[in-house]
């Protein structure tokens, strides 16, 4: 075991980069349950934004346009738990779910052709002094165009839900849908708009994996980043703000375990590799007593008629 082999620098980098598909698809989900929908087709979105981004990317050689494809695919895929939830008035975790399998299984399908061909390299900002600061510069000014746009969307998300007037009638419906309603706000059409920007939000989070993260496509290579996504929006209590810091959390998490294998501790592989998951359920628990944050309509079936 040699923990000295660990570069406290390059971890808090890493930490940033594991983040960032954590950050996009969490606060993609924050604004879909801040609606009163429960989408837990992540997964699904994220993986058919991975596959989407890396193949465009390769078919054109620019990164810059995978990522919006891969938002396109994401919001594409969602469009289908619009029309299940919204206008079909099915469950919406029986959708949610049936819309991850449904990802998982034409992702692999998509990206047969893919498998081991290397995309093109979407390269960093790189800032005059600021880059070249010891520590500073390469922990936070030498990274990727989208890492800082994940951050830009957050403050963006927040300004959006706290003082504008979409905000305000979004979160009107995600507390109650029916006064909503009597108030002569279009739910579904509210609703719909939310459902496609967490799609398109965690099509860019898989399309980072798979661009970024780890530059290349493997079949189910997000490998449950969906799912840690929905925790931590549970985890964040509904807070765009504290989605950011709850993804660099649970990203921190899995940078550390995968420097600590490297670094030869002595703690089975196994168990260091769980350990992400793990401490997603343990917050889980822990948090579930606590429901005062929670969208008061979150899950429910609208119906117009009532």
């Amino acid at each position: 075991m040699d923990l000295s082999a660990i570069n406290p620098v390059l971890l808090i980098a890493s930490l940033m980069v594991a983040a960032t598909p954590l950050l996009l698809a969490a606060i993609g989900e924050l604004v879909v349950e801040k609606a009163g929908v429960l989408n837990l087709g992540v997964e699904g979105m994220m993986i058919v934004g991975a596959i989407s981004g890396f193949a465009i990317s390769v078919e054109t050689g620019s990164p810059y346009l995978g990522f919006l494809c891969a938002a396109i695919g994401g919001a594409v895929l969602s469009l289908l738990f619009v029309i299940l939830t919204q206008y079909a008035l099915a469950n919406q975790v029986a959708s949610g779910l049936a819309l991850t399998l449904f990802g998982l299984g034409i992702s692999s399908l998509m990206g047969q052709s893919y498998v081991g061909i290397k995309p093109p390299a979407t390269g960093e900002i790189w800032l005059p002094i600021l880059s070249d600061l010891p520590v500073i510069g390469p922990i936070f000014f030498q990274h990727d165009p989208i890492l800082y746009f994940g951050i830009a969307l957050v403050a963006a998300v927040w300004v959006l839900l706290k003082y504008s007037r979409f905000g305000l009638i979004l979160r009107a419906v995600g507390e109650n849908h029916d006064a909503a309603h009597a108030l002569g706000y279009k739910v579904v059409r509210v609703r719909t708009l939310a459902i496609l920007f967490g799609g398109a939000c965690a099509g860019l989070g898989g399309a980072y994996i798979s661009l970024i993260r780890v530059p290349q496509w493997t079949e189910g290579m997000t490998a449950g980043v969906g799912w840690i996504a929905l925790a931590l929006v549970v985890f964040a209590s509904w807070k765009p703000w504290r989605a950011l810091i709850g993804a660099y959390l649970f990203g921190g998490i899995t940078v550390l375990q995968l420097n600590l294998q490297a670094a030869g501790v002595a703690i089975p592989v196994e168990y260091l590799a769980m350990s992400p998951y793990l401490i997603t359920i343990l917050v889980l628990v822990i948090l579930s007593a606590d429901k005062s944050s929670a969208p008061a309509a979150l899950g429910r079936i609208f119906h117009a008629s009532n």
